[in-house]
């Protein structure tokens, strides 16, 4: 299965270009969509998950080398796709005096799961997949902030889905909750293409295969997180500075990052020679792609 996307473009009303000619390859398999708050991410999912109308492009999906009749065109086979998409939204409302089984039954019911002996087991093995079979009478109001990630999920998963779109899954999560999210990720995604749209550069980093970049609309880097580091080994420089220097690194145009450490200011540049006296070459991490692709798209542009 495979997800192929090309010129896809949406400007809003007020003039924001959401997304500007972007085109993606997405095999099966978890793939991390990586980007900014405003970065156009949730308007590409939105788009995928055919809740929003694209402006121009194009999204198949189907067997990879399977002829154009037998693919799906996400765009205009809305219904069709429906039928194959498990969907998990940031934010996602629950009637709050129900409790789980119940309402994973309801959901069964209105993707077309008519027969009740076969909803019934159906539910059951979804709550046992998600760990919460021993909360299914719990009202969801009072599930925790990872257990409803984890109701999210199980609804997802209803008539055994082959796209499904995960937008800021742990967002807010602890860490227990978020390791347990993570292996949950992890198994779905080893027979279906799995969407992980996110700000969180570990999730990507710990869950993801291939991985794009995307800010202000534009696609800035697709392709293996593996590949995105060998882009920039060997060119990223680390150096404690005074803060009074911190604005003249930013203006040099090669700055990546910086955090405090001990009131000091620790930054991370950019270059192919060590920048001045006083910087280390340090080993870079996808935080350094992340940064340095939205900063200054001073990344490589690699396909996927």
């Amino acid at each position: 299965m495979e997800l192929r996307i090309q010129g896809l473009s949406k400007t809003y009303a007020n003039g924001v270009k959401a997304l500007d000619d972007v085109s993606l390859h997405i095999p099966t398999g978890m793939f991390g969509l990586l980007g900014p708050n405003g970065a156009g991410k949730s308007t590409l999912m939105r788009i995928l998950a055919t809740l929003q109308e694209a402006d121009a492009g194009m999204a198949m999906l189907g067997d990879p080398g399977s002829e154009a009749g037998t693919s799906l065109d996400v765009l205009n086979q809305k219904e069709e796709v429906r039928k194959v998409l498990g969907y998990l939204p940031q934010e996602f409302g629950v009637y709050p005096r129900v409790n789980a089984q119940e309402m994973l039954d309801h959901i069964a019911l209105l993707k077309g799961v008519t027969n009740k002996r076969e909803r019934k087991d159906l539910v059951e093995a979804l709550l046992q997949k998600v760990n919460l079979w021993e909360h299914r009478k719990r009202r969801l109001s009072g599930y925790s902030g990872g257990m409803k990630q984890r109701f999210g999920i199980a609804q997802s998963l209803i008539g055994e889905p082959r796209l499904i779109i995960v937008d800021e899954p742990t967002a807010g999560l602890d860490p227990g909750e978020r390791n347990r999210f993570y292996n949950l990720l992890t198994e779905i995604g080893e027979n279906v293409i799995v969407i992980l749209s996110t700000h969180i550069v570990q999730d990507v980093q710990e869950l993801c295969s291939n991985m794009a970049i995307i800010n202000k609309g534009r696609l800035l880097y697709a392709g293996p997180p593996d590949a995105s580091l060998r882009a920039i080994h060997g060119r990223v420089w680390e150096k404690t500075i005074a803060k009074s220097d911190l604005e003249r690194y930013a203006a040099s145009g090669r700055l990546i990052s910086n955090k405090l450490i001990a009131g000091k200011p620790v930054i991370r540049l950019l270059s192919d020679v060590s920048p001045e006296d006083g910087f280390a070459a340090a080993e870079p991490g996808l935080e350094d792609v992340f940064f340095s692709a939205i900063s200054k798209g001073n990344l490589e542009h690699v396909n996927a």
